[in-house]
């Protein structure tokens, strides 16, 4: 069971970043998938989710109106597609599955930005 996350980098404010999250070893049609992420010094802290089948989803405030997440669940993939990029939404992005109280975690995707 693994999840791998990728798509990070170094960009500009303003910019868009779109980070996936890949399933291996596991279906992930009947999880809720979703995104945190740490910034150096910080908590953890969510960024959004995405319930089982793609009709429902969740941000945090800070995010709202420019992040969005979906999934294909034939890709057995979660995307987080990043747009108006701030300073503040540097930090390292984490995906996790969730269901029934099992939690899986990605190793993480540095997202730096930068003027």
């Amino acid at each position: 069971v693994q999840l791998q996350a990728s798509g990070g980098g170094l960009v500009h404010p303003g910019d868009s970043l779109r980070l996936s999250c890949a399933a291996s070893g596991f279906t992930l049609d009947y999880y809720d998938m979703g995104w945190f992420r740490q910034a150096p010094g910080k908590e953890r802290e969510g960024v959004g989710r995405i319930d089982s089948n793609g009709g429902s989803t969740n941000y945090a405030d800070s995010v709202k109106g420019r992040f969005t997440i979906s999934r294909d669940n034939g890709l057995s993939t979660v995307y987080l597609q990043m747009n108006s990029l701030k300073f503040e939404d540097t930090a390292v992005y984490y995906c996790y599955a969730y269901l029934r109280g099992n939690v899986y975690w990605g190793q993480g995707t540095q997202v730096t930005v930068s003027s």
